[in-house]
This record gives structure tokens, C-alpha cells and sequence, in this order.
């Protein structure tokens, strides 16, 4: 791969792109459930099946976007603006559509259709933007740096979706109105229109001859077969261990914040509010400074860890991991406990909370961070599996597996609360169903990150690791077919679950993604 040099800009142009990512999904996660529920007349059950009926969608759409993405190149449009960009280019101008789902007041079937239609314009972005770093280099710290950026703007963009509904709050002069929320979906959707915009003009593609070019036209699959191909192709992405691993802890870190997103809303709107005494707007707000200073710490965990990884010559993401999880518990347990064990002095209280807050933020930090980084690295160890590079299949499997638990982790939360006794539209909640909210912020994240502290014992790549990993890949191009040494070996089995005469194409994954099937292999051999 012919490296361009990559500057301060194009990381950050590349970084804007969660601005989308996480700016939408920490909206929603910590907003949309609350204001369908207490503005739009919906149950906490009614608000759930808005989020499955998008994921059944999603089943199709998004795995579907990366496999096109992958092939686009293919096509006139894909040669002339990218193969990945020009999903960017084309979803700039329907990037309004998540203002669209801030109205109140609508009909159920109203929420359902513009729920739906924003998140497949968001996966139409989020998957080709998500295979753009490992695009761009091979490099293990860059492509760390791409992860840091990233993210770190992606908390950024997290702060401004928590607080700036208590900053609307206070534009209207304390009033109590759905409106702060049609605001806020208004501001973040002429956001998302300049961010897509910059991350298109400032980033690139690896670039492809002719011979290339000419074989992807010579194996373009007819559009009847794409996705009996498709999902087989998919299913063969999980047979590749490290990415298997790499999911379990993913879904780890993810899942629980989103079960702690969905329930810390009602936790400080209803049962803080009650014990400071707040109004509702008051209570919106309190909700919004303390999501807005969790993200905050985060950010400032993100940015350690993104200057290690500038700066250190090693970094090992599941030792990290693992200290993050009991972090983020440590941090959950003691939001849990303030509302059952309040100090009776305001500045115990105060020094209760952000102690509280200070650890759950370090851990959300870290738990956001290391996913993203370790999978820039995911279509290095498929490569070595297959000989293929298939960025496109493998942003698509996590753009799905994301939303999917997001929308499983937020109607599970929907449910739990409409056990609970959650009264829709109502300001003020009983006490039973304020000790349902603590439960469900307590217990199931933390069940979930123990869970994926488990995983990360298993999850074997880091800078060391993967070096090894790319020395073996220059190997079998030079045309070399035995290991280096015994521990090169070994390593390369544990990340990739095969044997090594069974790498570089040799087996049915490897097959599958040169568009060649197992019953024409042996065809072939029989011939």
C-alpha cells in the first residue's frame, strides 16, 4: 500500500466523522426514550418497538451497505468518487431527517417511520466511515491515532448532546417544553451536514491499478445472488477469533452504557429531582449537567489514552480493558448508592457525586476508546485468513451489532420500566418505580461488563502481537508458506482460530471472499 502523509487536519477531519457516530447515538441513548415517554405520549413499551422494528430493518440494510461499499468500486460512481465516499457524498443532503424525529405531539406510526428512515441514512455514512483509517494506512500507531481521534471528538460531540438541552432550558427562560428537544435535533443536523462533508474533501481511499480494477468488474456478483453471498459472507467474518473477542467486549462496554444512558435519564430527572426537590425543567437540566460531566471525564480518559498511544511504544488493550470495567462499576455503585445513602451536607453530597461520576467516567472513557481502536486492526488478522482486505464486511457486521444492542439494551430498559410502574407523561414517579430505575441502572450493566471483563482475558492482540501478525502477512506476499519462528506461529493461530497451512486463502473463509465457492474449489481440483 503506497502510504500519503497524514497530518494534524486529516486526523481530525476523520475524527469530525463521530460527531454522526457518537453525537447520534448519545442523543438518542440518553434522550429519546425519555422525551417519546414524557412528551409524545408513548409507553415505555410502545417506545421499544420503534427501536426493534428499526433493527429488523437494519438486518438487511446494514450488512447490505458494506458489502455495496466493498464492490462499489465496481460501479462509474464508486471510480469517481470512492468507493466508500460516495455513500457519504449521497446521504449529506437527508442528514435533516434527524430534526424530524424531535416533533411532539405525532402519531406512534409518526416516530416509527423517522426513527427508521434516520438510522439508514446513518448507516449509509457510519459503515463506508468506519473502513476509511485502515483505507488510509497500515500503521498500527496511525491507525490508534484515527481510533483517538475519533473518539475523542465523538465525546466531545457526547457533552454537547447531554448539555445542551439544559443550555435551551435556559434560553427559554426555565421553561418546561418539548421544543428543547426539536432544537436540539435541528442543531446537531446541520452539524452532521458539515462534519460528513469535511471528513469527504479530507480524507482518501487506498488506491487500486488497473489490473485490480479490471478483476473487481470481471467478479462483479449479479444483484440476484448478492445476498445469498451476502450473509454467508458475513457469518464467515465470525469465524475469525480475534473478531469474535473483539465483539464480546465491544458489546461489554457498549451495552452497559446504553442500559446506564437510558435509565440515568430517569434516574436524575425523577429520583434526584425528588431528593433535591427540583421542578421538572430544573430536573432537565440536572439530568443533562451530570450526563454532560460523566462524558467530560471521559473525554479527558480518552485524551490519556490517545497521547499513549502517541507517545508509547506498546499499548495492550485488554489489560486496559479489564481496569476500565471495574472503574466504570466502582462508578455505578456509587450513583446507586448516593440515592439510598444521601449525605445530609451539601458538600458531602457533592464530593459523594463526583467521586461517583469521576470513576463511571474514566471506565465509559476507556470502554469507548479500546473497541474502536482494536478494530482498525480486525481486517489485518481477516487478511491474513483470507488474503483479502474486506473493511467494508466487517464495519457492517459492527454497525448492526451496535445498533441491534443499542435497541436491545434500550428496550430492554423500556420494558423493564413499563414493569415498574413507569406512568407515561407524568413529571413525578412513585417511589416503587424510582427503586426500579436504580436497579436497572445498577444491575444490568454491570451484569454485562462482567461479561465482557471475561472476554478480555481471552483477547490476545496488541502492539507486540499484531507486528508479528504483518510480518507474517509480508511473508506469504513474498511467497514464503512456513512460519518464522514457533511463537510467530502460535500467535498467529490464537489471533485467527485457523491453522497456519490453513491461512492465506487456504480454507473456505478465504474461498468464500475471492468469490470463488468450496463445490467450484473442488471441481477444479477434481479436474
Amino acid at each position: 500500500m503506497t502510504q500519503r502523509k497524514i497530518g494534524f487536519f486529516n486526523y481530525t477531519a476523520y475524527g469530525l466523522g463521530d460527531v454522526l457516530g457518537a453525537g447520534s447515538m448519545a442523543v438518542i441513548s440518553a434522550w429519546v426514550l425519555f422525551f417519546y415517554t414524557t412528551y409524545c405520549g408513548l409507553g415505555p413499551l410502545e417506545a421499544g418497538i420503534i427501536f426493534a422494528s428499526a433493527r429488523i430493518l437494519d438486518a438487511v440494510a446494514s450488512p447490505l451497505i458494506g458489502y455495496l461499499s466493498d464492490n462499489a468500486d465496481s460501479t462509474r460512481l464508486g471510480r469517481k468518487f470512492g468507493r466508500r465516499k460516495v455513500f457519504l457524498l449521497f446521504a449529506i443532503p437527508l442528514l435533516p431527517s434527524f430534526a424530524f424525529m424531535w416533533v411532539s405531539g405525532q402519531h406512534f406510526l409518526y416516530y416509527l417511520f423517522t426513527y427508521i428512515f434516520f438510522e439508514l441514512v446513518y448507516a449509509s455514512v457510519l459503515i463506508p466511515y468506519e473502513t476509511l483509517a485502515a483505507e488510509m494506512t497500515d500503521d498500527f500507531r496511525k491507525k490508534g491515532m484515527f481510533a483517538g481521534a475519533r473518539i475523542l471528538v465523538g465525546h466531545l460531540s457526547a457533552i454537547a448532546a447531554t448539555i445542551l438541552p439544559a443550555w435551551i432550558v435556559a434560553v427559554l427562560g426555565g421553561k418546561d417544553s418539548p421544543d428543547t428537544f426539536l432544537y436540539m435535533g435541528g442543531i446537531f443536523a446541520v452539524a452532521f451536514m458539515i462534519v460528513v462533508a469535511v471528513v469527504y474533501f479530507f480524507t482518501w481511499e487506498r488506491e487500486k491499478t488497473e489490473e485490480e480494477l479490471a478483476k473487481i468488474e470481471a467478479e462483479k456478483v449479479p444483484l440476484s445472488q448478492v445476498f445469498g453471498k451476502l450473509y454467508k459472507g458475513l457469518g464467515f467474518t465470525l469465524k475469525i477469533r480475534a473478531f469474535r473477542l473483539h465483539l464480546g467486549m465491544y458489546l461489554g462496554g457498549y451495552i452497559s452504557q446504553d442500559i446506564f444512558n437510558a435509565a440515568f435519564t430517569y434516574f436524575a430527572a425523577f429520583a434526584l429531582g425528588s431528593i433535591f426537590a427540583y421542578s421538572a425543567s430544573e430536573s432537565l437540566s440536572l439530568t443533562s449537567y451530570l450526563m454532560a460531566s460523566i462524558f467530560t471525564v471521559q473525554t479527558i480518559a480518552v485524551g490519556s489514552v490517545f497521547a499513549c498511544v502517541a507517545l508509547l511504544p506498546r499499548f495492550f488493550p485488554a489489560l486496559t480493558y479489564r481496569f476500565a470495567a471495574v472503574a466504570y462499576i466502582v462508578g455505578i455503585v456509587g450513583l446507586a448508592g448516593f440515592y439510598y445513602a444521601t449525605p445530609e451536607s451539601q458538600a458531602g453530597q457533592i464530593s459523594w457525586m463526583v467521586i461517583a461520576l469521576v470513576f463511571a467516567g474514566i471506565g465509559r472513557g476507556l470502554l469507548n476508546y479500546i473497541p474502536w481502536n482494536t478494530y482498525n486492526y480486525m481486517a489485518d488478522v481477516d487478511q491474513i485468513v483470507t488474503g483479502q482486505r474486506r473493511e467494508g464486511s466487517f464495519a457492517g457486521v459492527m454497525t448492526f451489532i451496535r445498533k441491534a444492542a443499542q435497541a436491545s439494551a434500550v428496550f430492554a430498559v423500556g420494558a423493564a420500566l413499563e414493569m415498574g410502574g413507569l406512568v407515561k407523561g407524568q413529571k413525578m414517579q412513585s417511589q416503587e418505580v424510582m427503586e426500579s430505575i436504580v436497579s436497572i441502572m445498577t444491575f444490568g450493566p454491570i451484569l454485562v461488563l462482567i461479561f465482557g471483563y471475561w472476554v478480555s482475558t481471552k483477547f490476545k492482540l496488541d502492539t507486540d502481537t499484531h507486528k508479528i501478525l504483518m510480518d507474517e502477512i509480508a511473508r506469504f506476499k513474498a511467497g514464503h508458506r512456513e512460519p518464522s519462528s514457533p511463537e510467530a506461529q502460535a500467535i498467529v493461530e490464537d489471533l485467527t482460530g485457523w491453522k497456519y497451512d490453513q491461512l492465506w486463502g487456504n480454507n473456505e473463509v478465504g474461498r468464500e471472499a475471492a468469490g470463488e465457492s468450496v463445490s467450484e474449489k473442488k471441481c477444479a481440483g477434481e479436474a
